[in-house]
């Protein structure tokens, strides 16, 4: 051990501080595997975020790391660094659950690439994370094997879904790194809700494996669901970034893209949105989100202008036509795997917004590239665009029981769905507190320009701090907290 570190505050280091520390051997990746699982033991009963542990999985690996460093061997640059699994990702050795009782017993033969690349680089898996019912039962994190996900800011507010459990593991220290997916949001938004940060990557970045029973995804789920990760700092979602990216044979998809683009001269211009589609709904916090990081932008040296972004309804209508007249076809079969509860995100959604025949859906598929078109001409003008991950901030732990409180809850993410659907990066990271919540903002940039988000996100944290990780306790009236580093897992300093 280095006389600098702990035992006892490894869990509050970030993924690139744990790894340095093992790679020159101040630390031991097994030193590292055990904080991490007594900090899983002593929070995850308050939060119920870590569903299933992979300890000695994680043991074992984390001694043939120790041995290699030993051996004088070169590590991976994410050696010893524990992370966590969505219930939703393949995991080798561990049953893919969806949340649902039909899987409980479906284990994985092998790894689903960003879990194989993952582990390639050092990275060591400890456990797996809750996740709504089939990653379709809404924005809170509930499922039927597991329960309630709780939001370590506050408990009457939803920890955000559908990678909520990675979000509160990741926000509370029982790992750097989480590993979830986000067809519409999963990541960017359990990550704003609990003060860390998320990575969508563009259609392609990363390779994925999503099939269910080895049956293929058809059309709207193989083009909009992507693997992401979540971490405390931009840096640990650059260093998982440059671990993800790259093609694959388990996935025709991924492409060889360039990790980085061509570096401009000067600053780019920065689009802000506030009110997207102009629906009134922005409230005071998130807005005040929005400014303090078109601020730090500007501060950066970045011209900002307000913008509105192209053809958000034609995009909102795409992705609900191609998803809903889906997602009807195969209701018969997902209903029966689904509680009432669970099932009503959906049968409201649809009795709101109906499913369309296929001369419609056949329309569609070609509506979507004309989309991407304009999102392409807008990124020219402004290559970064900013705006809310919600305009509201985290709701309550409920799933609604009429359409219109179904709308209520979705209708402030449309800006989560436009980028899902055109299928370009985002980076939702941090900018405070308001009212004892986390608040936090999205910079989107044109396809296959991760490192434009990251950049951008890289300065909205450097000028606005990291508001993880932080010690789960009872509510109080006030909202008070404690957060940052250096806190034991008994609470004390």
């Amino acid at each position: 051990m280095g006389t600098t570190t702990t035992f006892t505050d490894l869990w509050a280091l970030q993924a690139s501080e744990l790894a340095a520390l093992v790679a020159r051997g101040e630390v031991s990746a097994a030193e590292a595997v055990e904080a991490h699982l007594e900090r899983i033991a002593a929070v995850n009963p308050q939060v119920n975020a870590v569903t299933r542990l992979l300890e000695d999985s994680a043991r074992q690996a984390a001694r043939e790391t120790d041995r290699r460093r030993a051996a004088g061997e070169r590590l991976g640059p994410l050696a010893g660094v524990p992370f966590t699994v969505k219930e939703n990702i393949h995991v080798a050795g561990s049953a893919t659950t969806h949340g649902v009782p039909y899987f409980r017993d479906w284990v994985a033969p092998s790894d689903a690439p960003p879990v194989r690349r993952l582990r390639a680089a050092g990275a060591i898996p400890v456990g797996r994370t809750n996740m709504p019912d089939l990653a379709i039962a809404g924005v809170h994190t509930v499922s039927q094997l597991f329960g309630d996900t709780v939001n370590p800011w506050d408990p009457r507010r939803t920890p955000g879904g559908t990678s909520g459990g990675d979000a509160v593991a990741v926000a509370t220290g029982m790992a750097p790194l989480g590993l979830g997916n986000d067809s519409g949001g999963s990541v960017r938004n359990p990550a704003t809700f609990n003060g860390v940060a998320g990575l969508k990557p563009s259609y392609g970045r990363f390779p994925a494996d999503h099939r269910m029973n080895d049956q293929e995804p058809v059309l709207g789920h193989q083009l909009f669901p992507v693997d992401g990760p979540l971490a405390r700092s931009v840096a640990d979602l650059r260093a998982a970034y440059e671990v993800l990216a790259g093609p694959d044979p388990q996935d025709p998809r991924a492409v060889p893209a360039p990790l980085y683009g061509p570096r401009p001269e000067t600053p780019v211009r920065v689009g802000v949105v506030f009110d997207p589609g102009g629906r009134g709904d922005v409230h005071p916090d998130v807005r005040a989100a929005i400014e303090a990081a078109a601020a730090a932008l500007e501060d950066a040296g970045h011209p900002v202008e307000e913008v509105e972004v192209p053809r958000l309804q034609d995009a909102l209508d795409g992705y609900g036509a191609l998803l809903r007249t889906e997602f009807t076809l195969a209701w018969p079969v997902l209903r029966r795997l689904l509680t009432d509860d669970s099932a009503r995100h959906i049968e409201l959604d649809t009795q709101r917004h109906p499913a369309v025949g296929l001369a419609e859906y056949l329309r569609q598929t070609g509506v979507r590239l004309g989309v991407q078109r304009d999102w392409a001409r807008f990124f020219e003008h402004c290559p970064l665009l900013l705006g809310p991950v919600s305009t509201q901030p985290a709701p309550e732990p409920v799933i609604p029981r009429t359409a219109e409180e179904h709308d209520a809850m979705m209708t402030p993410m449309r800006l989560l769905t436009a980028t899902t659907y055109v299928g370009v990066p985002a980076v939702a990271v941090p900018t405070g507190l308001a009212a004892g919540l986390p608040q936090g903002v999205q910079v989107v940039a044109g396809m296959y320009r991760e490192d434009r988000c990251l950049d951008a996100a890289r300065q909205i944290e450097e000028r606005l701090g990291v508001l993880a990780p932080l010690d789960p306790r009872p509510h109080r009236p006030d909202g008070g907290h404690r957060a940052g580093g250096g806190h034991r897992a008994d609470g004390s300093h």
